[in-house]
């Protein structure tokens, strides 16, 4: 009985405690009575720093507004299985846990809107199988996670607007049913704000872009006058009248896979990259050793990047997986090249003094590892046999010392010969003079070149992705390389063996045939055309200067004159006139050759005034 009776308190207890309602908030029933109807909590006092505890299991609606709230901490609201709407506004939250959402099942619409938030925990809605209605609005959000897609399946309402965001991730545009036009359910529609942000308007953005020019069926946005922020050529203007080209993610290849190279040589590898915007290149060991060596990098052209690196005199140390990385804002990729170094160490061994035929020399020299060779002296010099080892690695000639070691014993055999290898020397100021369509020329200055050393120069241009080599004594300080493309950019690098720094490499670009052809050409009838000018000027010149002296010696025969030379016309005057006399014609006509004669005779103003004045008296110039 007296378990009953307790078990009844309990269960009475529990009831009244679940009709209880926070201090500081305020319960209000919708359509009914208290056990009917539908309950909503509203929680606005600014002293709330935390969410209430004590709110009643049976509520629906939950409103906590205006308060000083800074964070949501995990499973605040897993006592309450039945609530549907969730809203934590315009307060001071900076963070919310990835748990802050457990046990909300049902939860069907979230609003956190203005609030301090840099960041969403878009994990958090895995526990929210059945929202629909997100509401960021009004936050600090700088960038939405590329793993929001797969969270927002079943949201049909989604506010982002009025927040700091610049982009949005390809793949949320890639995966998220409304961007990518995957439509499940036809009727359902989604409504996306965007609107008060900053957008950058580039690739990463241009179904946005898109979507603003060509309504989609599935996704409309809340205002469709969306505007870019950046970059500067593009501030202002509105998405409908922007185009811009999609986002390619990079793509690497190498220009082999594996390389096997001799002990001692000098090693390219190159990686070729392509993607919008144009990735950049970085190289990388597999077993994250430093990569202290030369590497060059060049973008021919957008969307497209290659990168060589230079491995000079390779030890076994070298050897090893090599990495490229292109990488971009839409992704990155990757590409490998295994480098394997063999060989033996490059040596030349000068003459030996006469030795007995049984007299032998043995030293070590590595073949992919310590192996051991024999010599035997001849009077040529050594001859070398093989050690203990299954076979020879070949070898590569260059200029060495031997060093005869101590011998002792009958048959003076020794181990362990030691050499030394030749002295090294470097190039450097090396530059490209004289750039022609086909040709250029290179100079090099030397430090410690010996004679007859040589240096190995190995050039190679973007479209060609072959590397050519020539040789040359490294003394001589200088190299015409012909046979090459005109308008062409090339890359050229200076190998000697044993340089003691990074292999110096330049690039170059050679001029175009087809413009140094016209500018000769233009030149060429420019100055024709100036000569033929210049020739009629002096001509014309002469001839004026000559003219007078040839009216001089002409005599008397005008006749000739007027006809050959000059325009007939005639000299009218008006006629004097009598008291008394008749009206009759008021001008009269001077023949033509006197006309001529006064024109080409005539000194002055005052001479035409006599002649205007009188026919009688004229005044008379011989010409």
């Amino acid at each position: 009985m007296f378990h009953i009776i307790t078990l009844c308190a309990f269960l009475c207890s529990f009831a009244t405690g679940q009709s209880f309602c926070p201090s500081l908030c305020t319960c209000i029933f919708h359509g009914g009575s208290d056990s009917t109807g539908i309950r909503t909590v509203l929680c606005n006092n600014p002293d709330m720093s935390e969410i209430p505890t004590s709110i009643p299991g049976d509520t629906v609606k939950l409103r906590v507004e205006k308060t000083a709230l800074r964070r949501l901490p995990g499973r605040p609201f897993s006592s309450l299985p039945g609530l549907l709407y969730l809203w934590v506004s315009y307060g001071e939250v900076v963070a919310i846990d990835t748990e802050a959402l457990a046990g909300l099942t049902v939860l069907q619409e979230l609003r956190l809107d203005g609030n301090l938030l840099t960041a969403f925990p878009w994990e958090a809605l895995r526990a929210t199988p059945h929202l629909h209605v997100l509401s960021l609005r009004n936050n600090r959000l700088a960038s939405v996670s590329s793993e929001a897609a797969h969270f927002l399946r079943n949201i049909t309402y989604l506010d982002l607007s009025s927040n700091k965001l610049t982009t949005l991730p390809s793949d949320l545009m890639d995966i998220w049913p409304p961007f990518s036009k995957v439509i499940g359910d036809p009727s359902r529609k989604v409504l996306l704000g965007l609107q008060d942000n900053p957008w950058f308007c580039d690739c990463r953005i241009s179904k946005l872009l898109e979507l603003a020019r060509v309504p989609n069926v599935q996704l409309v946005l809340m205002d469709t006058y969306l505007a870019c922020s950046g970059p500067e050529n593009l501030a202002g203007v509105p998405f409908q009248l922007v185009a811009l080209s999609r986002c390619l993610k990079p793509a690497v290849v190498t220009s082999r896979a594996q390389l096997i190279s001799l002990l001692g040589s000098n090693v390219l590898l190159r990686c070729d990259a392509t993607g919008y915007p144009t990735p950049s290149l970085s190289w990388s060991r597999a077993d994250r050793l430093p990569i202290n060596t030369t590497v060059v990098q060049e973008s021919p052209g957008n969307g497209i990047r290659w990168s060589i690196i230079s491995l000079n005199a390779v030890l076994y140390k070298d050897a090893g997986e090599y990495r490229c990385k292109a990488k971009n804002v839409v992704g990155s990729s990757e590409a490998s090249i295994t480098l394997t170094v063999a060989g033996v160490i490059p040596t030349t061994i000068p003459k030996a003094k006469p030795a007995s035929d049984d007299e032998t020399w043995t030293f070590s020299i590595p073949v992919t590892g310590p192996r051991s060779m024999t010599t035997r002296p001849t009077g040529a010099g050594f001859t070398l046999l093989p050690g203990p080892s299954d076979r020879i690695a070949p070898s590569i000639r260059s200029q060495g010392a031997f060093r005869k070691p101590l011998l002792s014993g009958k048959n003076k055999k020794v181990s362990n010969a030691t050499f030394s290898t030749s002295r090294s020397y470097a190039v450097k100021n090396i530059r490209a003079v004289e750039e022609t369509a086909n040709s250029v020329t290179l100079l090099w200055s030397t430090d410690g070149a010996q004679n007859g050393a040589l240096v190995s120069v190995i050039y190679t241009s973007y479209e060609d992705k072959e590397k050519q080599m020539v040789k040359t004594e490294v003394g001589k300080g200088k190299l015409v390389l012909m046979g090459l493309k005109p308008q062409m950019k090339y890359t050229v690098c200076l190998i000697t063996n044993g340089q003691p720094q990074k292999t110096p490499c330049i690039s170059f670009s050679t001029r175009g045939a087809i413009m140094g052809v016209s500018l000769g050409w233009m030149f060429a009838v420019a100055g024709a055309v100036a000569c033929a000018v210049a020739l009629s000027l002096s001509g014309l010149l002469l001839h004026r200067c000559l003219s007078p002296s040839c009216g001089s010696s002409a005599g008397p025969d005008n006749e000739d004159l007027s006809k050959d030379t000059y325009v007939n016309f005639e000299t009218v005057s008006l006629k004097q006139r009598m008291l008394g006399s008749q009206v009759g014609e008021l001008w009269t006509r001077q023949q033509t050759q006197e006309s001529e004669r006064m024109l080409l005779c005539s000194r002055s103003s005052t001479d035409s005034m006599l002649t205007f004045r009188s026919d009688i008296s004229r005044a008379e110039y011989p010409c």
